[in-house]
């Protein structure tokens, strides 16, 4: 069974900074590929960022060039670094993992395995 754990959420004012992390446990973490999302009250899921196995990385349109993502194998860990927030960044942020395949995913029910969420919250 994969779990994952996230943490590293909070609150922070526009323009700072916050790293998440999360953890995998239960498979060959070399052998995932890792996404984050995020979700506010009322809407859907979206897409934020994900890493495949080789360590390549896509985003979403709105994160691309403050957001990075990536991955240390060595500790089963998957990154989300958030640069230059912004209010509308507020949202739980789930991390989320599928098995290798070296596609590009960024639809939810292509994730199998979810964490539990952590809030990150950017006041004006």
């Amino acid at each position: 069974q994969v779990q994952l754990v996230e943490s590293g959420g909070g609150l922070v004012q526009a323009g700072e900074s916050l790293r998440l992390s999360c953890v995998v446990s239960g498979r060959t973490f070399s052998s995932i590929e890792m996404g984050w999302f995020r979700q506010t009250p009322g809407k859907e899921r979206e897409f934020v960022g994900a890493i495949k196995w080789d360590g390549s990385t896509y985003y979403a349109d709105s994160v691309k060039g403050r957001f990075t993502v990536s991955r240390d194998n060595a500790k089963n860990t998957v990154y989300l670094r958030m640069n230059s927030l912004k209010p509308e960044d507020t949202a739980v942020y789930y991390c989320a993992a599928r098995g290798r395949d070296g596609y590009t995913a960024t639809l939810r029910t292509e994730y199998g395995y979810w964490g539990q969420g952590t809030q990150v919250t950017v006041s004006s």
